[in-house]
């Protein structure tokens, strides 16, 4: 939002609200703004933009010899240009081509060697002396269109004494003193204000830059009590507000007689400085009352309003009919939406409240009778009508921070009676004012030592009440002399923010400065605090990934419907988003491995030959609610990725790569192998994590009756959707499942004895799986060793030829003992006594 210092200043010295707030200097106030008030984006001295152009009179003018169109003029600027041809009277020539220039008018000169202002944003254009047609022009006279203040470039702008005083409207004036172009334009962040809705004004921006200077202030006698008009002549006017609790308050006045025109150049220049479009004075006036007060405004015509009505005119807030049409201004023409608030007539929606107007009504140089509205729209429904449509306007950026409805009244009045001053407008129809629920705001009770003890200050109660009063706070009421004094305050209707006795703290600390409190760390103690179990949970499983080679991202807990098609999941089983950041952010999802997936193509095409991703995040399954909000599920994703190349180069099916990490990382938090059972996929398993793995190649992770997760190679159509390499296979796992079930690592030293390693070869039926073979031999082995031996169990290969009913699996077992080095002969003992309760128990043999 850009804040210009002329119209503060204007405002502060033509109503007598406060003092000039850059008198210690520009530069002190920017920095004064970015601790106290808001963010500055940027400073822009405005008249810089016009360095080198002056004021000129046109002392002769006449036709180009070689030329229809064009004039030689010799023109005055009181000699103040230096380095300019001139001739014996001092005179310069300027070739024009504009139809209005004419002997005795004053212009705006463009010397050589000074930039045409229209053209410094994209590419500045330097004038230079030429020859036009054979006569030299020295520089040009220029438009209000070549000058950046205005649209019209149909003819020179002419420089009146009515329109910029006698002492100003004379040869050799710099331009830039003219219509308060010699300004300063302070960009400020719209962020910073979005519980302030008052300072999306002028108004308020200039109360705020008097409370942080420690300045009293006061808002206009308009603001602060509604002009009053009365009735001149009447134009039948019906107005309604079918919806009063998304309208709270809706107000229009009719005026007959309008002056339709240009606006005064003072206008126009303003609206430029600060980003706005200048159009015509009616619907300037509605813009620069929205710039000044935050209050936005719409001007209709009436006559066309009346076109679109039944027998009278009317007017008034509604919701739109679910695919009824509205023509925007610009031409643009929307759906609606039966959630979109509309201005409508009895017969049809003439505009988009609180976004934008109706082509069919708008104020154009036919207009003679209008009609004002001035309306506080609910600050969710114009959001979500801008997000739907598309549509970010300054109304939408103001009415979506939560207006006072309290201003309405005082805007109207004040705008009709600008329009009546300078436009030849008469009132003609009462101001309607149609409300809701319109609440003022309560009493606040709050003593000193609230205030003091929660900044860290010992701030006087005459001075928290002198801070509050410069801000126009209804002045404090101090309730008794102690130290711990008690304030009883009201914030004024503009305060929409000030609800608790904590705002009232934070106004006082800003007011005060937070760069003026004491240095000092409040006292706390300094026992730690308990580490969440999934936080720790998370930081373990991260440490052991990065161990493990693995590298982490992370990625939106929110993806496209199309991601989801991609991979199997119907985006109907998934939280859809009215309000979303973006389009591809519509779905929450049910899931973490199809955004994970969605990472391996750009890997491999960045040059990646292999890797492994995972992911820790969080995700939502439809119909499964917390309370009243969807219920989130922590999970683990992971993903281990080869191309053809790197693919090569490997030995087994990617199943088993992804299932080693799997065995890496459950070891890794203390789950044996004992607990785990890995089964084979149900093809009719309706889980939606189940539907990106292909058949026959993926296993159950599961603890007991209690699934964990699941780990396998990914379905060719996933594969081919997604782009994924061939040779690509991964897991995902529930972290709550994992912390009922993790257990805490133990530490054992290393012995001073070497290990001894023995492969064993068991044979068994060949519907056995891998896994209750490896847990029954691993259960034998801890059973049957000394009490001070380690044992690891590896696998080495399984071999089955393709008619037969056995398979024979062989295992490396290694053997550490912490009090001596073990022989051949104990190994073989033990083996031999396992190879015994492995025939008992599930009918293996040891080859």
């Amino acid at each position: 939002m850009k804040i210009s210092l002329n119209l503060i200043r204007h405002i502060n010295q033509h109503y007598g609200c406060g003092v000039d707030p850059s008198s210690g200097g520009v530069d002190e106030l920017v920095q004064r703004i970015g601790v106290q008030l808001g963010a500055v984006e940027g400073v822009e001295y405005f008249g810089n933009r016009y360095e080198g152009i002056v004021v000129a009179k046109v002392v002769s003018c006449e036709k180009h010899p070689n030329a229809d169109t064009l004039h030689i003029c010799l023109i005055d600027d009181s000699g103040v240009v230096k380095d300019v041809a001139r001739n014996k009277n001092g005179l310069v020539q300027v070739v024009c081509g504009a139809p209005n220039v004419r002997t005795g008018m004053l212009v705006a000169w463009l010397p050589p060697g000074t930039i045409v202002p229209s053209t410094l944003e994209k590419d500045p254009f330097t004038l230079e002396a030429r020859e036009i047609r054979g006569e030299m022009s020295n520089g040009m006279l220029a438009s209000p269109s070549e000058l950046g203040i205005g649209t019209s470039h149909e003819g020179l702008l002419e420089i009146t004494a009515q329109d910029v005083g006698e002492d100003l409207a004379k040869p050799g004036t710099l331009f830039k003193a003219l219509y308060g172009i010699d300004d300063v334009v302070i960009e400020l962040e719209n962020k910073m204000f979005t519980h302030r809705p008052d300072c999306f004004g002028h108004l308020g921006v200039a109360r705020e830059l008097a409370g942080i200077l420690g300045q009293s202030y006061t808002s206009p006698d308009w603001y602060r009590q509604p002009i009053t008009h009365s009735v001149e002549q009447k134009l039948e006017l019906r107005v309604s507000n079918e919806i009063s609790t998304l309208v709270p308050r809706f107000m229009a006045q009719a005026m007959s007689n309008v002056r339709v025109a240009s606006s005064p150049l003072w206008l126009q220049t303003f609206l430029s400085r600060v980003g706005s479009k200048p159009i015509n004075n009616i619907v300037d006036y509605t813009n620069f009352f929205m710039l000044e007060t935050a209050q936005p405004l719409h001007a209709f015509d009436y006559d066309k309003l009346k076109a679109r009505s039944g027998d009278v005119a009317t007017i008034g807030p509604r919701l739109a009919h679910e695919g009824e049409e509205l023509t925007l201004l610009g031409g643009k023409k929307i759906k609606l939406n039966k959630d979109d608030i509309v201005i409508a007539t009895d017969k049809e929606a003439i505009a988009l409240a609180g976004v934008m107007g109706g082509q069919d009504t708008e104020v154009d140089e036919t207009t003679t009778n209008i009609v004002i509205e001035c309306a506080t729209f609910d600050m969710y429904a114009i959001r979500r009508t801008s997000m739907r449509h598309g549509l970010f306007t300054d109304a939408v950026t103001r009415f979506s921070k939560g207006q006072s409805p309290h201003q309405n009244d005082r805007v109207l009045a004040k705008i009709v009676d600008e329009i009546k001053t300078y436009a030849g407008g008469t009132v003609a129809s009462e101001a309607y004012d149609i409300q809701g629920t319109v609440e003022d705001n309560k009493k606040i009770a709050v003593t000193s030592e609230f205030i003091n003890s929660r900044l860290g200050a010992d701030i006087p109660t005459s001075d928290i009440r002198q801070l509050l009063k410069n801000v126009e706070f209804e002045p404090p009421t101090i309730m008794d002399d102690a130290p711990q004094a008690s304030l009883e305050l009201t914030a004024p209707f503009w305060r929409t923010d000030i609800q608790i006795a904590e705002d009232v703290v934070e106004e006082v600390g800003r007011l005060y400065g937070y760069g003026a409190l004491p240095l000092a760390l409040p006292s706390r103690p300094v026992h730690p605090s308990n580490m969440q179990d999934i936080i720790v949970l998370k930081q373990l499983l991260r440490r052991i990934f990065k161990g493990g080679g693995a590298n982490e991202v992370l990625t939106y807990s929110f993806v496209h419907g199309d991601l989801l098609k991609k991979v199997g999941q119907d985006p109907a089983d998934s939280y859809h988003i009215r309000n979303a950041l973006s389009p591809s952010l519509q779905y929450y999802r049910q899931s973490l491995t199809p955004s994970l997936l969605s990472q391996v193509h750009a890997n491999i095409k960045s040059g990646f030959d292999k890797f492994a991703l995972f992911e820790l995040g969080k995700c939502h399954i439809k119909g499964k609610m917390d309370g009243d909000v969807p219920q989130s599920f922590d999970r683990l994703a992971f993903a281990y990725a080869a191309d053809k190349k790197a693919a090569s180069a490997l030995s087994g099916a990617p199943f088993f790569y992804a299932r080693q990490y799997l065995n890496f990382v459950l070891q890794s938090i203390g789950i044996s192998d004992d607990f785990i059972m890995f089964k084979h996929q149900d093809d009719n398993d309706s889980d939606s994590a189940a539907q990106y793995y292909q058949p026959g190649r993926v296993a159950v992770v599961s603890y007991k009756d209690t699934i964990i997760g699941r780990v396998g190679e990914y379905a060719p159509s996933v594969k081919r959707n997604l782009k994924l390499p061939d040779f690509c296979s991964g897991f995902e796992l529930s972290l709550a499942s994992l912390m009922k079930i993790s257990g805490n690592s133990t530490y054992a030293r290393l012995s001073r004895f070497p290990s001894i390693e023995q492969d064993i070869c068991i044979k068994t039926d060949a519907g056995l799986t891998y896994s209750e073979l490896y847990k029954n031999l691993n259960k034998e082995l801890v059973e049957n060793v000394p009490d001070d031996c380690s044992v690891t169990l590896a696998p080495i290969d399984i071999y089955q030829t393709e008619a037969s009913a056995n398979k024979q699996t062989t295992f490396r077992v290694t053997l550490t003992s912490q009090s001596r080095t073990m022989t051949d002969k104990e190994v073989q003992a033990i083996l031999a006594v396992i190879e015994k309760n492995l025939l008992t128990s599930i009918g293996a043999t040891r080859v």
